[in-house]
């Protein structure tokens, strides 16, 4: 059995192998479980596999790339085409097989430990954001229904909520008093635990060189660079930098036919979680600017 090309299609417990020969035909259609996926790909002789680049898909394919295998990450919405009819596992890993032999194919590099664990603190930290967010706006609008209006802004609604729980909250009954306290210290915990990962990954952006670099560009602060430096593991393979705006989403999106050029709103097909620091970055980089020019 000489087999070319795998295709693995990832799950949590349950795993589906399909592979080809040179010739195209099937040689092996397996599925696997969790134990027994290393010790069937340790029994093979080195050759490409490709996966979709889903949850996990980092982990694997640094462990099947220590027996020697090539491991080829894709997107999972450019393997989505090759899917002839229906869903399951053996159908999804045969696309994935026919995907990537492609000559045409984008792959996604594989991220190290130290990339995905600097990743992990952004996620939660956007996380925590949102939670704070929402704990903030509870306490604004349940001390709206008693006619006490707390300016915009974080910074004003947390000095709010430190109010809360000193005991000098505003005149509201009872039981809403006692809510909006128990908000407040859930609020004021959740922003100690984002000051927290914020001094965690700008500890992380001092070891790393390329986050170094990156925060030499205006526009971009220590979250922007971390994030940066740990999504993207090989900047080279962007030709320009219009092609890593189109990876982001950045660039507009394409409808032209027949000669004619048509161009929308941007794609948004990238990372939103870069998209939206980038922006953010941007555009305080713009205001200050109007505020001085110089």
């Amino acid at each position: 059995m000489e087999i070319s090309t795998i295709g693995l299609d990832l799950a949590k417990n349950v795993f589906q192998v399909h592979g080809i020969d040179a010739d195209g035909n099937v040689v092996v259609r397996r599925t696997l479980r969790r134990a027994q996926l290393l010790p069937f790909f340790a029994s093979l002789p080195p050759c490409p596999v490709g996966m979709e680049a889903c949850g996990t898909a980092h982990h694997w394919a640094r462990e099947l790339i220590k027996p020697g295998h090539d491991i080829r990450q894709m997107p999972a919405a450019y393997v989505k085409p090759y899917v002839k009819r229906g869903k399951t596992d053996a159908a999804d890993a045969e696309a994935i097989c026919e995907a990537v032999t492609r000559p045409t194919m984008r792959f996604v590099p594989v991220k190290s430990p130290e990339q995905q664990a600097a990743l992990s603190m952004h996620r939660a930290r956007d996380l925590l954001v949102k939670q704070r967010t929402q704990l903030v706006n509870m306490v604004r609008a349940l001390l709206a229904e008693f006619g006490i209006n707390i300016p915009q802004g974080i910074r004003l609604a947390l000095e709010m909520a430190r109010k809360i729980i000193d005991g000098e909250a505003p005149p509201v009954p009872r039981e809403a008093a006692k809510i909006a306290g128990r908000l407040s210290q859930q609020a004021l915990d959740t922003h100690a635990q984002l000051r927290e990962i914020d001094l965690d990954l700008l500890a992380w952006q001092r070891t790393n060189d390329t986050a170094r670099r990156l925060m030499s560009i205006p526009g971009i602060g220590p979250i922007g660079a971390t994030a940066l430096a740990a999504s993207v593991t090989d900047a080279s393979q962007f030709r320009s930098g219009r092609e890593f705006a189109a990876w982001l989403g950045l660039t507009p999106r394409q409808h032209s036919s027949g000669g004619k050029e048509r161009l929308g709103r941007i794609s948004k097909m990238g990372d939103k979680y870069l998209r939206t620091l980038l922006v953010v970055g941007m555009t305080s980089l713009i205001k200050g600017v109007k505020r001085k020019p110089e």
